[in-house]
């Protein structure tokens, strides 16, 4: 089983589905002959051609309304986002046409948008945001942030395979950094269903995407304390796994919900209510959240690591849930 980075799990993850189906094709700015910003479709138009791997203009809108029409004709389009941050102007695109379009024709929708986001690569306010919150309050969307690259590859392929539109935010801080073992084959992970990344007993983190790891090192660190965390990776943002959640509420009475996004309006305050909707006799203390000050992604690193969410700001946060 060959080792991949979080990268090599979209890249392979992508190549698989357009070798088995001809209808998937990539449309976005680069993703051609430069094989993409980040390089995630590297070498891609060398082996299925120009028709499949479409270099476009620098008009989300436009990119967006082709992927729509392609996928009414029967199509399967991955549309590439460069930066995540510039899906606005697509805005109308993606909510209105794509998330409305079953609903008003009856038909299916099955397009993927690929919107790399985060931050901590200090790419400043127009190349870091984490816009999934936008989406989640959208019916007819469904919203996907890996972790692993085991659930990109994972993800990207149940995406694909979807009737449905699929936002897919892929996190460009975790691209090099984040390696494991991914099979070469079919690798599906059910859109819609949580993965429990650390057992634990005495406290539990609801996260997804970047935020996950740095969950799992403030884990580490306070299990040297006698202090057990559980792990919660929602990975599945719209529809998320509610049952998964109340089977670690159950289990250590004590939540933390973190990501990276911006605090107020973030998803975690959806899980937040939910717990406190429907797991409230099971907490031992109030639901925390965790995330990143509202405030625009400086450039400066420093200033960046200050309103980031960090591994000591989770750290901080649980040692002070155990103390409640």
């Amino acid at each position: 089983m060959p080792v991949m980075t979080y990268i090599e799990g979209i890249s392979n993850g992508l190549r698989y589905e357009m070798r088995r189906d001809p209808s998937v094709f990539i449309l976005g700015e680069d993703v051609g002959v430069y094989g993409g910003a980040f390089k995630v479709t590297k070498g891609f138009i060398d082996e299925f051609g120009p028709e499949r791997v479409y270099d476009t203009p620098l008009a989300e809108s436009a990119i967006m309304g082709v992927g729509v029409g392609a996928a009414l004709v029967g199509l399967r389009p991955v549309v590439e986002f460069q930066f995540s941050d510039f899906i606005t102007s697509g805005f109308n695109q993606v909510v209105n046409n794509a998330g409305t379009m079953h609903f008003r024709s009856g038909f299916p929708l099955p397009v993927v948008i690929r919107c790399p986001s985060g931050a901590g690569v200090h790419g400043g306010p127009f190349h870091s945001q984490n816009p999934e919150s936008w989406f989640t309050h959208v019916p007819g969307l469904k919203v996907v942030a890996p972790s692993t690259p085991y659930d990109a590859k994972g993800l990207i392929i149940a995406a694909i395979r979807d009737n449905n539109p699929v936002l897919y935010f892929e996190h460009k801080f975790l691209y090099r950094r984040i390696k494991e073992d991914v099979p070469e084959g079919e690798v599906i992970v059910e859109i819609g269903k949580a993965d429990l990344k650390r057992e634990g007993s005495d406290l539990s983190v609801v996260c997804y995407g970047a935020a996950v790891h740095l969950a799992l090192e403030a884990a580490e660190r306070l299990q040297q304390e006698g202090i057990s965390v559980e792990v919660l990776d929602m990975r599945s943002l719209y529809p998320y796994d509610k049952e998964a959640i109340v089977r670690t509420v159950k289990k250590t009475g004590r939540v933390m919900v973190a990501h990276e996004d911006w605090l107020t309006g973030g998803v975690g305050g959806e899980f937040a209510a939910f717990i406190s909707q429907e797991c409230f006799e099971m907490l031992d203390a109030p639901v925390t959240r965790l995330a990143s000050a509202d405030c625009p992604y400086p450039f400066s690193s420093i200033l960046e690591e200050h309103m980031l969410i960090t591994t000591d700001k989770v750290y901080a946060g649980l040692k002070k849930l155990a103390q409640y």
